[in-house]
């Protein structure tokens, strides 16, 4: 998206001046709106017209030591605030980030089939799959080793002292009983892009502390994608045992292709098939067929998507279709 405004930190007046002579730094803002019509088969839809409206507060700054900061705050969906982050990048240890609102830890490769626009569980039509989250789906600290690696190579350890319930907790807050979980979360991430010209390579898992009759959570997963010309393929499997459920467990199996027919217009289509052991529950099919059209700030994105056995319920068979427009500033 496009920088709307800077503002320097040395600009703000009044009491922050003294502040701004010892932190001197940067706050940039970015932003969209999202206006989508939804149609679901087999449902009462009701309104279909949605909108999602976002910004994206970004600050910078250095200690004398080389090292830099930066804590990004975002607006979406008209909420308060969808996440946060707090970040340390160091010249010799990598980057070290307190981050609220997952995407970090095997929640940042829960999902890396390559889209048009969205994954097919985030397209309108719930799928209800169970997948990976680990520690990095809560609040947690990651540390980004980043340093001394294999070129193309990035390693990712994260951690939370108990990661349930997806609380994001206020200054001095805390979250409150978390269920089964009872103890700390550990999650490690390898990613490599560099073996093969357009390939990438990703592995994670993760173990979190939950009482006894539940037995510890752990989740895995692991997968590739591989992009010639304009093509993008891409395979991952995942597992999750014991979430908060005694014995349960669930297998995904994820694949998608994209194709850039150029700058502008992209096409995709990516199938997701996830099974439990849970008595009763059924396996879950889901497929989205996607495209995407680019025009300076503006795009169009639709999203074709059906499901069988949504949430694992046997014979709740679904269609649905999403038309979403997007302005960036």
């Amino acid at each position: 998206m496009n920088k709307m405004t800077k503002i320097g930190v040395s600009a703000l007046c009044g009491s922050l001046a003294s502040v701004a002579a010892a932190n001197a730094g940067s706050l940039d803002v970015t932003g969209g709106a999202t206006a989508t019509y939804t149609s679901l088969d087999g449902v009462v839809t009701g309104n279909p017209l949605g909108m999602a409206s976002a910004m994206t507060f970004t600050g910078n700054g250095e200690l004398d030591n080389g090292s830099t900061f930066s804590v990004t705050i975002a607006h979406n969906n008209k909420s308060t605030y969808s996440s946060s982050a707090i970040a340390l990048t160091t010249p010799t240890l990598g980057t070290f980030t307190y981050d609220e609102g997952g995407g970090t830890g095997l929640d940042r490769i829960d999902d890396m089939m390559p889209t048009a626009w969205e994954e097919v569980d985030g397209t309108g039509l719930g799928v209800g799959l169970r997948t990976v989250a680990g520690a990095g789906g809560n609040a947690d600290i990651e540390w980004n080793i980043g340093v001394g690696l294999p070129d193309g190579m990035n390693a990712y350890i994260s951690f939370a002292p108990m990661p349930g319930g997806g609380q994001k907790n206020a200054n001095k807050g805390v979250g409150g009983d978390t269920g089964a979980v009872i103890g700390p979360g550990y999650d490690v991430v390898l990613t490599h892009n560099a073996l093969v010209d357009g390939l990438n390579v990703f592995a994670g898992l993760s173990e979190i502390d939950q009482t006894a009759g539940h037995g510890d959570r752990e989740e895995q997963t692991w997968g590739a994608t591989y992009a010639v010309g304009s093509f993008t393929v891409g395979y991952q499997q995942s597992e999750i045992d014991n979430p908060g459920a005694t014995g349960a467990t669930y297998d995904n199996d994820a694949y998608g292709i994209s194709f850039a027919v150029n700058d502008d217009l992209s096409i995709s289509y990516a199938n997701q098939e996830s099974s439990t052991n849970v008595a009763s529950a059924k396996t879950i099919e889901a497929h989205s067929l996607q495209l995407s059209y680019s025009v300076g700030g503006a795009s169009i994105k639709i999203a074709e998507t059906a499901v069988d056995n949504q949430n694992y319920v046997s014979g709740t068979n679904r269609e649905g279709r999403t038309i979403a427009v997007t302005l960036a500033f």
